[in-house]
């Protein structure tokens, strides 16, 4: 007998050299339920709440935005407007009859241009035109000269003796559209008094009011030679 031991078994010689360890339960097989469904789609899902989250963010930083101030509304045109009555134009005896010629400046001191939309007068027995013509512009801080003519259309409706006339003129801007009356003062009550008894002076109600008062006085004067007569018989 030599000293040679017992053979050791080579590798891969052992029963239990081949055996593999089992799989994990479920190994291989589908996964179900809520965290299989997360695991297959949390790319998906975190990429939405992502999205989510920004468009939230957005939507609170343009609602909390600093707000732009209101643009600063004006004043109501007949608040900063000025009609002035400048006087007759031409001379009374040359006009036309049942024709009055007059200048008024218009100034508009402040505030947004502002527009003359139209110029009338309240009496029906005149018509009334105006040099420019309706509407017109005006430039802030400057006065415009307006050359307004009215003419008589009918005596019967035209103050003779106006104590306190007026314009009526409409005026536009960008905050209000306004009809408003001005009152011209004395000198414009006194001078179309003056024109509309011109105008007015050879009307037939005028005719027929002074055919009476003469007819009148030719009654009393020959009444009155009459009874002269009669106490010297």
């Amino acid at each position: 007998m030599s000293g040679v031991g017992p053979v050791e078994p080579g590798e891969g010689t052992r029963a239990w050299d081949d055996i593999e360890p089992p799989p994990p339960p479920g190994h291989g097989q589908p996964r179900t339920g809520p965290a299989a469904f997360y695991a297959r789609h949390r790319r998906a899902l975190f990429a939405s709440a992502t999205a989510a989250a920004l468009l939230a963010a957005g939507g609170y930083l343009y609602a909390t935005r600093p707000q732009a101030p209101p643009p600063a509304v004006g004043p109501y045109p007949s608040q900063v407007v000025d009609i002035t009555y400048l006087g007759r134009e031409g001379s009374l005896a040359n006009a036309p009859r049942g024709r009055f010629t007059f200048a008024v400046r218009v100034t508009a001191r402040s505030g947004p241009t502002i527009t003359v939309v139209k110029i009338s007068q309240p009496y029906t027995g005149l018509s009334l035109t105006s040099v420019p013509k309706t509407p017109f512009r005006t430039k802030t801080g400057f006065g415009h000269k307006i050359i307004v003519t009215m003419n008589v259309t009918e005596c019967a409706k035209t103050p003779r003796n106006a104590g306190l006339p007026f314009l009526d003129v409409t005026l536009r801007n960008t905050r209000a559209i306004e009809d408003h009356s001005y009152i011209l003062g004395e000198r414009y009550a006194h001078d179309l008094s003056e024109a509309l008894q011109v105008a007015c002076s050879n009307d037939p109600p005028s005719l027929a009011k002074r055919q009476d008062a003469a007819e009148n006085t030719a009654a009393r004067s020959a009444g009155s030679h009459n009874v002269d007569r009669t106490n010297r018989l």
